[in-house]
């Protein structure tokens, strides 16, 4: 029986990971604190996130045993609101940032396993009909389905109103024909949100999206060989077949099927970035305590102390940004204010990532790259969130964007 996220009566007062802005400070600030509950639930994934350290690690592949574990143990129902006993629907954009941040503290595979569950089945859980939602998620749900977000191409990566995946017209369907490459959970996933050109030449007003099952005839792919750990691959359509059920959305409307979806995992990317940072800093203060050098503590010089105060100061900045973007999308703020404040967050909070991390490494010296350590790990993976799901200088394009907006 897998255990269940707390109610909200469960305390949190014993949680030594409880950090400066998950407290109000008066005034405005309780849009940015945790409430009892949400520091419940934070401490809850903690604890259950532990239990995950015995599943052995893959690289470059799916790793299922890991995938169906944070379905058992209820954490994968967490990218889902309501409870265990209710229909798959949308998270809160809060709720998604607290488990990602929380699991990333602790095992950052098991964290992009879980995230790639959410963002690959957003689509379909949004915009597919019933049939089509009960097909798919609630197996993600339970971690028996892997799916996958099919957006990116060869030459449609940061600019995905340039893809060219083609879906031709056939009898009541279409054949989609084409690549797709740089694909989370690809070439191993059960079901692929794909989003593919049914009006030629209308950029992001001609794409459509699809629920494609990873068995259809005409898919096949392979795997692209990563720093990351994390399954990442090519998909080839040959004519593979989709009908009118398939579709997540209306016809040539699956570009905005693509982005209600990054507005949500958007800040929930900061916030697996915050969660890297945290655990780079935890490392980094327990080493700056412990090592001595020239006859007394790293910690005790003082600049050691102004680069762990720089360390913490951009975190906790980072952590802020990500909960006021989950903020707005929670309150159902206008679109373009969700959109540049998931903007926001992503590039403040992936830059900080990789900034905190590689001074951890420079605090712990040549231990820090030895293969198997925590820093070398989170020395690999934090540098691709500054890429996926829009690279920061798409993402300061959004902004610049978002501001102009705001002054119309």
């Amino acid at each position: 029986m897998s255990e269940s996220a707390p109610s909200g009566s469960e305390s949190a007062s014993d949680a030594a990971f409880v950090y400066a802005s998950d407290y109000a400070f008066g005034p405005g600030a309780g849009a940015f604190g945790l409430s009892p509950e949400q520091q419940a639930y934070a401490v809850w994934v903690r604890s259950v996130a532990g239990s995950l350290d015995g599943i052995e690690a893959v690289h470059g592949a799916v790793n299922r045993p890991l995938v169906k574990a944070l379905g058992g143990a209820g954490l994968l129902r967490g990218l889902f609101g309501g409870t265990a006993d209710e229909p798959p629907r949308d998270a809160a954009a809060m709720q998604l940032c607290l488990l990602r941040e929380t699991l990333a503290t602790v095992n950052t595979e098991a964290e992009t396993a879980l995230a790639l569950q959410g963002l690959g089945s957003y689509p379909i859980l949004q915009s597919g009909n019933d049939a089509t939602r009960e097909r798919w998620v609630p197996g993600v749900a339970s971690g028996d389905v892997v799916p996958a977000f099919a957006l990116s191409e060869p030459d449609a990566g940061s600019d995905a109103g340039a893809l060219t995946l083609e879906a031709r017209p056939d009898g009541d369907g279409w054949t989609l024909h084409g690549t797709k490459t740089w694909i989370s959970n690809a070439p191993d996933a059960d079901v692929y949100s794909v989003f593919a050109r049914t009006t030629p030449d209308a950029k992001a007003r001609g794409i459509t999206a699809f629920a494609v099952a990873g068995e259809a005839p005409g898919l096949t792919g392979e795997r692209l060989d990563m720093v990351a750990p994390h399954a990442l691959g090519t998909l080839h359509f040959d004519g593979v077949r989709v009908s009118r059920d398939d579709l997540l959305g209306e016809v040539d409307q699956g570009f905005g099927v693509a982005m209600r979806t990054l507005d949500l995992f958007r800040p929930s990317v900061g916030a697996f970035a915050v969660g890297m940072g945290q655990a780079a800093l935890d490392a980094s203060l327990s080493w700056a305590q412990e090592r001595e050098l020239f006859g007394a503590k790293l910690i005790d010089q003082q600049a050691t102390q102004h680069t762990l105060a720089e360390m913490s100061t951009r975190i906790e900045a980072g952590r802020l940004l990500v909960r006021r973007a989950a903020a707005a999308y929670d309150a159902g703020a206008p679109a373009h204010v969700v959109t540049t404040t998931a903007a926001q967050a992503k590039l403040f909070a992936t830059e900080t990532a990789q900034w905190v991390v590689d001074q951890a490494v420079q605090l712990h010296g040549a231990r820090g790259l030895q293969q198997g350590h925590l820093l070398e790990r989170l020395y690999r993976e934090v540098r691709a969130p500054r890429i996926y799901e829009g690279a920061s200088e798409v993402q300061r394009t959004i902004i610049a964007r978002g501001l102009m907006k705001g002054t119309e």
